[in-house]
């Protein structure tokens, strides 16, 4: 556990015993079962969270420590499992918040009634079904537009701060389609620096096939300007995982994002309504609100829930930006 200790310490991590407990008492569990962090499965990590559930020890803080040892460990499926259960933990109650705040706590009751969020650290697996009935319900208490005022916004809380780099590129930029080109290459160069170190990029594993991928097609993360619109499409989820399947169901299941959806894709029977990706487009949005100093306009023109292979959305360029 020294190194463990060492490769926090080296991140300016604090809070190191704590972290190395957490990392030991997985360490401990697996090794009862015969398993090492090397070879442990997601279903081996997903069983040790029941059991931190069933103690009452299943804090974010513990989570996010185990996280980090996965990481640390070079297992990043397991970080990736457990940053996707970390990153959509409080979503559904913040969406409850929304329908109260926007529409009223009538059909907050309506839409939310019996409803209580399943424990951190809960399968995916079994948050699918729950998602499906809250958006099937959202669907008949709202109108579109109230649909679109509550999922379209910024569920994850980021601030517009995250993006002043990026804004500064764009500022100095001759024009959009000269600023999307240069994104895309130091997108592109930031996956070859990921693939030579083994850093995962955000919740993705990059392999070389990935790099490939997205350096073929600028829609990928950066996107691509038609006319008045910027067409955006997301990279892969899970992209080792997409390349490697030839199951186009399975390929859908692996390319989506959402951990309150996904799951459902793979075992089959009802979806989850596609009117759920209106939030993945307000995360969308929220970068180009910020370039533009506007309230831009976003489109969902597909994606993996409905069907398509890929999950699309176009950006309306503001009319004095096009100019």
């Amino acid at each position: 556990m020294e190194g463990f200790r060492e490769y926090l310490k080296n991140k300016g991590i604090g809070h190191d015993d704590r972290a190395v407990e957490n990392a030991a008492g997985l360490q401990r569990y697996l090794q009862d079962r015969g398993v090492e962090i090397g070879n442990c499965s997601l279903e081996d990590l997903q069983a040790y969270l029941e059991h931190l559930i069933a103690e009452g020890r299943n804090s974010p803080e513990t989570l996010l420590d185990l996280a980090r040892f996965c990481a640390y460990s070079r297992r990043p499926q397991l970080y990736i499992h457990l940053a996707g259960i970390l990153n959509s933990h409080d979503i559904l109650p913040l969406m409850a918040d929304r329908v109260g705040e926007l529409v009223g706590q009538t059909s907050r009751e309506a839409i939310f009634f019996g409803f209580e969020n399943p424990p951190l650290g809960t399968d995916p697996v079994e948050i699918a079904p729950l998602t499906r009935r809250l958006i099937r319900r959202m669907e008949g208490e709202l109108t579109h537009s109230q649909r679109r005022d509550v999922l379209i916004w910024n569920y994850h809380g980021i601030p517009k701060t995250a993006f002043q780099e990026k804004k500064k590129r764009f500022e100095s930029a001759s024009s959009i389609d000269e600023f999307l080109a240069g994104e895309h290459e130091r997108l592109v160069q930031d996956l070859r620096e990921c693939l030579r170190t083994g850093r995962v990029w955000y919740e993705q594993e990059v392999t070389s096939g990935f790099v490939e991928m997205v350096a073929a097609d600028q829609r990928l993360q950066t996107g691509v300007r038609e006319g008045n619109r910027i067409i955006v499409h997301k990279v892969p989820f899970d992209p080792r995982s997409y390349l490697e399947e030839e199951s186009p169901v399975l390929r859908r299941y692996h390319y989506c994002h959402c951990p309150l959806a996904r799951s459902a894709i793979r075992v089959g029977g009802p979806q989850v309504s596609s009117t759920l990706c209106l939030c993945s487009a307000g995360f969308t949005k929220l970068v180009w609100d910020t370039l533009f100093d506007a309230d831009v306009e976003v489109e969902v023109l597909g994606t993996v829930l409905d069907g398509h292979e890929r999950c699309a959305f176009a950006i309306r360029i503001p009319e004095e930006m096009m100019k």
